[in-house]
Formats: structure tokens, sequence, C-alpha cells
């Protein structure tokens, strides 16, 4: 506990430090967002202060920062504990870059970590007090395409369980009683059975067709008899039918 309030006054005295150095030389900032060679320098200086400074933290003493009651402290100690798991040790860094630009000053600090790179971004005002503070990571290609498939891979599943759900609650509503589906169940189930279909009657087979010669003899027999002749005297060469209208 005791290193740790070192540590802080330490950081205290640099800001006062700072601070003191801010009075001395806001007059050297230039017009037209350029940044004065001396400006830069303590803002470069600041900020990878600030950045070798939050990187070691423990959790003992993160947790200590978080209770400073400074807004600044507190919201550069939320950015880090945020992404840190997701960057491994610590390995160089990089050349900060620093921005003027709406009255404020953006010291960007670019560092490599095992895992991925990240950027620490400081956000000073004209007096080169700090405003705020974020750290971004820089994923790489393939991180970036692994986090898209998973994403991917999530929203379908969450698709297909959702719909799955949806088909499960619409099956259940032929169990609750008054619902439409219960009663076109219902409606079925008292339906009456309907008959068996008769058997078709078949048909009674038509009556055997007369032997041509037998109806020759027997016309050429009534023609003797009404003629008083012999049948063997006629000749039958064909039979046809007349059709005679009725009066």
């Amino acid at each position: 506990m005791n290193q740790m309030l070192k540590r802080a006054s330490s950081v205290c005295a640099a800001l006062v430090c700072t601070a003191s150095l801010t009075i001395s030389g806001a007059s050297l900032v230039m017009a037209a967002d350029e940044v004065d060679e001396a400006v830069k320098e303590q803002i470069v200086m600041m900020a990878e202060g600030l950045t070798d400074t939050i990187i070691p933290l423990s959790e003992e003493e993160i947790d200590a920062y978080l209770e400073s009651g400074d807004d600044f402290t507190e919201e550069a100690m939320n950015a880090w504990m945020g992404v840190r798991d997701d960057l491994g040790e610590l390995k160089e860094t990089g050349e900060t870059e620093v921005v003027y630009s709406d009255n404020q000053y953006t010291a960007t600090v670019p560092v490599t970590f095992e895992k991925e790179d990240a950027e620490f971004v400081y956000v000073f005002d004209e007096t080169m007090m700090p405003l705020s503070t974020s750290v971004n990571i820089k994923y790489s290609l393939a991180t970036t395409l692994k986090n898209a498939a998973l994403n991917t891979v999530m929203g379908l599943g969450t698709v297909f369980v959702v719909l799955a759900l949806l088909i499960f609650l619409i099956s259940l509503f032929k169990y609750i009683p008054g619902s439409a589906a219960a009663k076109k169940k219902e409606e079925k189930e008292a339906a009456p059975v309907p008959a068996p279909a008769a058997a078709p009657v078949p048909a009674a087979p038509a009556a055997p067709a007369y032997d041509d010669k037998e109806l020759v003899a027997v016309i050429t027999a009534a023609i003797a008899a009404s003629e008083g002749t012999s049948p063997s005297g006629f000749v039958v060469r064909s039979i046809r039918k007349i059709n005679r209208k009725r009066r």
C-alpha cells in the first residue's frame, strides 16, 4: 500500500510540474492548427509518461486509482482495464503523434503488445491539462476475420434457436382451451365417421344372341306357313331391318 501511495504522489508531482511548465510554454503555441516544437515535446513527454505508468499497474494499484475521485484518472483506469486482457505483454512503444485542433491537443501513442497492437489517445486543453484518455486496439486482419466469423455463427445460431422456439410455442396452441387450433381439433374429433361405400352391383349378363342360321330357319318356316308351301322352296339371301314410320 505504501508503494502504491508513493507512486500516486509521484504522479501528482509530475502533473504539478507539467502544469507549471504549461503556463510558461502556452505562449509558444502557433496558430493555424500547428504545434510548436516546445509544446509538442512537453505533450509527448506527458503522453508517454502516462502510458508507461498505466501499463505495468497491478490490480490493487488500479483499484486504488479508481477510488482517487479524479475523473481523468478513473477514465484512464477503466479504459485500460477494458482492453489489457486482449493485448498481452508489452513489447515496445512507437513514436507519439500530436495534433492540434479545436483548441485541443490530441496525442496518440502507438504501443506494440504480444497479442495485438494498441493506441493510447490523450486529449489536452490549451493549457496542456489532460481532459480524457482512451485505449484503442488495432486488430490484425486475421483477428478481424475471426471475430466476423464468430459473430456470423452466433447470429445464425440465435435465429435458428428463436425459430425453433416459435415453432414449439405454436404447436402448443392446440392444447389451449378456446383457441382456434383447439376448436378445429374438437370439430375434427366430433365429426361423424362416413359409412363405407356400398359395393357396386354387377350388371346382369346380356342375353345370348341367336344364331343366324336358326333365325333364317324360323323366318323361312313362317313365310312357308303363310303361303301354304314347303319351306324348301325358299332361299333366304339376306336379312335386313326395315324402319317404318309410326302413324
